[in-house]
């Protein structure tokens, strides 16, 4: 059972959080970021996320039902605040933070972008936490089985945190031209994904 259990969970996450469909939403976010700060978002990124996922396995049943707050709800307000983000690159607007040299901009920057969109809803986003919370009702308050779903948990977080690393190899092989082009693309894909977030959301509401 307990191989069985951190099989199933494993397979679930991973799926679900997907670290290698990341690499090109995290190389397009942190796009004009030097290295050690792209560092700082990916393990930023990466803890949060962790941190958000293992609390949903603690508490995310009874915290959406105490505050009365459907995944449907979820979705729509993720796919919102991801579609601004989404703009933001299609526009260029990122880019104008060039200008902005002080190590003060750079780290605020930094904390903003390792919890949303990385974080919230990447990483952590209704998809993962839906699972980790069934997961965890699969437990039912086994603590062996809790301590394995932490443990995979971690796992694809490490993953995760790998991809990042793994990409930025790769940005830096691109050029200046290459990433303002891929920034281009990837934030038209990345409004597609957020547009797609709402219509999940309201298709459940409307279902219900």
């Amino acid at each position: 059972m307990l191989f069985n259990y951190a099989i199933s969970a494993l397979l679930t996450l991973f799926v679900v959080v997907d670290p290698i469909g990341l690499a090109p939403t995290f190389v397009a976010v942190t796009h004009g970021l030097p290295r050690k700060a792209r560092t700082s978002v990916a393990v930023r990124a990466s803890v949060i996320a962790g941190a958000i996922l293992i609390g949903a396995a603690l508490i995310g049943n009874w915290l959406l039902t105490t505050l009365a707050i459907s995944l449907a709800a979820f979705r729509i307000a993720g796919g919102l605040l991801l579609f601004s983000i989404a703009s933001e690159m299609v526009l260029g607007v990122r880019l104008r933070r060039e200008g902005q040299t002080a190590e003060q901009a750079v780290e605020e920057h930094v904390r903003n972008v390792a919890a949303f969109p990385l974080a919230i809803p990447l990483m952590a986003g209704p998809g993962a936490i839906t699972a980790t919370v069934l997961l965890a009702g699969r437990a039912e308050g086994n603590v062996l089985l809790i301590g394995v779903l932490f443990a995979v948990v971690a796992l694809v977080v490490a993953c995760c945190l790998a991809v990042f690393t793994f990409a930025m190899r790769i940005s830096r092989y691109l050029g200046m031209t290459g990433n303002i082009v891929l920034s281009r693309l990837l934030g038209v894909l990345l409004a597609a994904l957020a547009v797609q977030y709402v219509v999940d959301g309201i298709r459940s509401i409307w279902s219900a």
